[in-house]
């Protein structure tokens, strides 16, 4: 059955949430293990991320969709916004609020957990090469997700999203943001992972237009099909209604 609203969003809450908590308590616990090396540093820090991020979209991803992005749940809308089981647009600014709120939440919690004086971030990220790092992050974020979806691999999601941002870490000068819900999060931190508040407009600006290429570039790739019940699937050989809901549109 499908999740109701109310459980909808207390699963966008709790799954940022632990995001920016691992995130957050990584970045921590990463400089007092290796206060020397920064490169150590992001090591351990991407790789917490990593995997906690598989595990949440596991978790929640039958309960949510497991968004944790106000870019990708916008994007979710706009790719199913014919699909009559797809979002809700009066379900965006709940889902959005939820994700936030859990982010915020996520940082306090990591802040209280090792012992840091809760407060926001003096760390300045806002020179021109991180914006477009963060262009880059979240355009391949929302074209990652969205290819899978289209073309009936969204069980992959857990690993590739994962896996994906990971990688961001490392090859986006950003260290790969790629998310305004995390964004304004990671602002209530004045740690490794934190972004001071004068920061964030430019990040989630470019965040923003990073959505919208990747959604574009996905229109162009995997344009939406509209298939009927007597349609085949040419790919796999299985009648429609035995396609996922992706590759239906």
């Amino acid at each position: 059955m499908p999740a109701t609203l109310p459980r909808r969003l207390l699963g966008e809450l709790l799954g940022t949430m632990l995001l920016v908590t691992t995130v957050v308590g990584s970045g921590i616990m990463a400089t007092r293990l290796s206060p020397e090396d920064t490169g150590l540093q992001l090591l351990e820090n991407s790789t917490a991320t990593v995997f906690a991020l598989a595990v949440l979209i596991l978790i929640l991803g039958p309960v949510s969709g497991a968004h944790f992005n106000p870019v990708v749940t916008v994007a979710a809308w706009w790719s199913d916004r014919h699909d009559p089981a797809g979002l809700s647009a009066r379900d965006i600014a709940p889902y959005i609020a939820a994700q936030t709120l859990g982010a915020i939440a996520g940082s306090v919690l990591a802040n209280a957990m090792f012992g840091v004086a809760q407060g926001l971030s003096a760390t300045v990220r806002d020179k021109p090469q991180l914006w477009l790092g963060e262009v880059v992050a979240t355009a391949g974020l929302v074209l990652l997700i969205f290819a899978l979806v289209r073309t009936g691999r969204a069980a992959l999601a857990a690993p590739a999203v994962g896996a994906y941002i990971g990688a961001a870490y490392w090859f986006t000068s950003s260290t790969s943001f790629a998310n305004p819900a995390v964004t304004v999060g990671r602002a209530f931190t004045d740690t490794f992972a934190g972004i001071t508040p004068f920061s964030v407009p430019g990040y989630i600006a470019a965040q923003v237009l990073g959505a919208l290429i990747g959604v574009g570039l996905v229109a162009a790739l995997f344009p939406a099909v509209r298939a009927t019940r007597d349609d085949i699937d040419v790919r796999a050989g299985q009648p429609v209604e035995q396609m996922t809901v992706g590759e239906k549109r």
